[in-house]
């Protein structure tokens, strides 16, 4: 039986082809969901507010007060803003756009 050695660099060529590397800064749409049901669900499950029931993530609710945006989205879970929590520390940028995201297609769809 004869046994092949391969150079170390070929075989981390192929593991980095079957496997690649991903950074914190690469989250997709999965990952916001899942970012959302980790930190967010709480206090908006189903894109309601358990808190101030008025200014839920529906889509009226997000255009009323100016939060239809990721830019909003963002600045809101970045840095909190009255009962909710600043999540700045917590949270990637990229978790907190990813986050963004999801929030905007939730009320497009409608929940």
């Amino acid at each position: 039986m004869r046994v092949v050695v391969l150079p170390l660099a070929i075989c981390l060529a192929i593991a980095l082809f079957l496997f690649p590397l991903t950074s914190s800064a690469e989250v997709d749409a999965p990952d916001g969901q899942r970012i959302f049901s980790a930190n967010c669900s709480a206090c908006h499950i189903g894109g309601n507010n358990v808190i101030i029931s008025h200014k839920t993530l529906r889509k009226e609710a997000l255009e009323k007060y100016a939060m239809n945006s990721i830019d909003a989205i963002r600045q809101q879970v970045t840095h909190g803003k009255n009962a909710m929590p600043a999540f700045d520390g917590r949270l990637t940028d990229s978790e907190v756009k990813a986050v963004a995201q999801y929030v905007l297609q939730q009320a497009e769809a409608g929940w």
